[in-house]
């Protein structure tokens, strides 16, 4: 195979508000040599995001979030609008993500992070968006979490529940959490919760 190579043809930007949106013409090298027709493909734009886990593993409470988001407006119910999830926030200029971490823990959960520790960075959704998404693990005290949180400047609305570990195993594994970084959070617990528990 030859090197993977790739060249920006033409790039525009179409939609420049709260997000933005660019088109791209391009072409890539392919698997059996030479080089792709020219494509055109939209980029959905946010900037790299932080996600946090956060779980206390004295009291093997997770802390689940849950807040309306607009992507989830083609479900069949209008309550499934409300998705159940973890604290996450997008990187500011001058930030790093472990700053985001701490930050969007009190704004969104009231929760204050004992020690934080980074799980991986994934892509959310490449095939149309460029977020870059840090997942973090954040040791926490559950015992006066709970009520409702969020910045009222940024129209937030949260309400924030600390859930035995076993209760938000069988959201899961009954569909009722449906966002993919809190699945992924929460099967990461899953595996690395004995080792947790023990440190701790």
């Amino acid at each position: 195979m030859s090197k993977k190579k790739f060249e920006i043809l033409k790039e525009t930007t179409v939609h420049n508000g709260f997000f933005k949106i660019k088109e791209f013409q391009l072409k890539h090298s392919l698997y059996k040599g030479g080089w792709s027709q020219p494509i055109t493909r939209e980029l959905f734009h946010r900037g790299n995001c932080v996600a946090v886990l956060l779980y206390d593993p004295i009291l093997d409470e997770v802390v689940i979030i849950e807040q309306f988001r607009i992507g989830s407006l083609q479900m069949p119910e209008p309550e499934q609008a409300w998705l159940l999830e973890i604290v996450a926030g997008a990187i500011e200029a001058g930030e790093t993500a472990e700053d985001v971490a701490y930050r969007e823990s009190i704004e969104e959960a009231g929760c204050e992070i004992q020690q934080l520790t980074k799980i991986n960075d994934f892509f959310t959704s490449p095939g149309g968006t460029s977020e870059l998404l840090s997942l973090f693990y954040g040791k926490v005290d559950t015992t006066h979490i709970g009520g409702l949180h969020g910045l009222e400047h940024e129209d937030e609305d949260i309400s924030v529940t600390a859930m035995k570990f076993d209760q938000v195993y069988q959201l899961l594994l009954d569909g009722k959490i449906l966002s993919a970084i809190p699945i992924i959070a929460i099967q990461w617990l899953f595996i690395n919760r004995d080792k947790l528990r023990a440190e701790s």
